[in-house]
């Protein structure tokens, strides 16, 4: 069966899922999972009929990303996130920065684009205030 037709939607449709979902259905079970998990224990947990192999494809990449790591259990690598979601996310947003040639100016824009809300919190933490 063809990683294409694996990936296609469990109701029928010949549509593609991005591949942005499916690394954040995988990342959910992973998360959920407080443990690590086989490729085989994630389809498990995913109910999503995926094929193995396109979910070892998925923690593969997710792997190299740096966004999980892996262990040898038995004859199969078990995955595990290296950050929690709020973690990743910060880890995002630090990538994102990094991406810019002018930090002042993504900082200055994203600082500009806050709730008033947020924009206190931000001063809070950046004070180290609880």
């Amino acid at each position: 069966m063809s990683a294409q037709k694996d990936e296609r939607r469990s109701d029928g449709k010949n549509e593609r899922r991005p591949a942005g979902e499916l690394e954040a259905a995988v990342m959910a079970a992973l998360w959920a999972a407080h443990t690590p998990l086989t490729p085989a224990q994630v389809q498990a947990e995913l109910a999503s009929g995926l094929a193995r192999t396109t979910v070892t494809t998925i923690l593969t990449r997710l792997c190299d990303k740096g966004t999980l790591q892996r262990q040898r259990q038995g004859r199969a690598y078990a995955y595990r996130p290296v950050q929690d979601p709020h973690g990743l996310t910060a880890v995002r947003m630090l990538s994102e920065l990094d991406r810019g040639n002018d930090r002042e100016t993504v900082l200055a824009r994203f600082v500009a684009q806050l709730s008033p809300d947020d924009e206190q919190l931000l001063r809070r933490l950046l004070e180290g205030s609880p």
